[in-house]
């Protein structure tokens, strides 16, 4: 038991350090809201997909959805366009260190931005079912929970510590420049992700 909890740890965190859309994104939010509750909706939006997202792959349905060509098309499709809006609305973000509550995202944009990033992004979901769910399979019965819970509470405290190192960022960042700098970077990140999710698109 011991021994695919760790393995659930260690392999969840090689999996989501890499830094993408999702992270990005998390950590913009933590800098760019006047508090950290306030960057909770994003939080608890981008773990909860997180979630969904490994439970599925243990259980092996995302495996037999993503095999419906058309589904797996469509999917992409979303994630190129959602990715395209993102990064525009990033890149125009003019951050106002002394008027953070004007410019800050709502929860409602929050939750649906960062549902986008995670659940829209097929290559996520792919690097979920072939690692994660792949590797479940050597595990049973409480172990295999064990394994997937650690996974997940990976994500949990992951996106925890991204949000609160955005907003101990952002509280360094008296003039804006950083949180302007960080836009940019962020932008072109999502901008990146979606022209070489639309190349994958082609090749399908």
């Amino acid at each position: 038991m011991a021994e695919a909890i760790l393995h659930g740890f260690v392999l969840a965190f090689g999996l989501i350090l890499p830094l993408g859309a999702q992270n990005v994104f998390v950590f913009n939010q933590g800098a760019s809201q006047p508090t950290l509750w306030r960057a909770a909706p994003v939080i608890v939006t981008a773990a909860v997909c997180d979630a969904i997202l490994i439970l599925l792959a243990v259980l092996g349905v995302s495996l037999i959805v993503l095999t419906v060509t058309w589904l797996k098309t469509v999917l992409y499709i979303i994630g190129v366009c959602f990715l395209l809006y993102m990064g525009y609305l990033t890149w125009r973000s003019r951050p106002d260190p002394e008027n953070r509550e004007k410019e800050s995202f709502s929860a409602k944009k929050q939750m649906m931005f960062a549902a986008s990033v995670s659940l829209l992004n097929p290559h996520a979901i792919l690097d979920t079912i072939g690692v994660i769910g792949t590797s479940s399979l050597s595990y049973a019965g409480t172990e295999k929970w064990g394994f997937t819970l650690a996974c997940i509470l990976v994500s949990c405290l992951w996106f925890f510590g991204l949000a609160l190192a955005g907003r101990i960022t952002g509280k360094l960042d008296r003039s804006g420049s950083l949180l302007r700098t960080l836009n940019i970077v962020s932008a072109l990140i999502m901008w990146g992700v979606a022209v070489y999710m639309a190349s994958q698109l082609l090749s399908l």
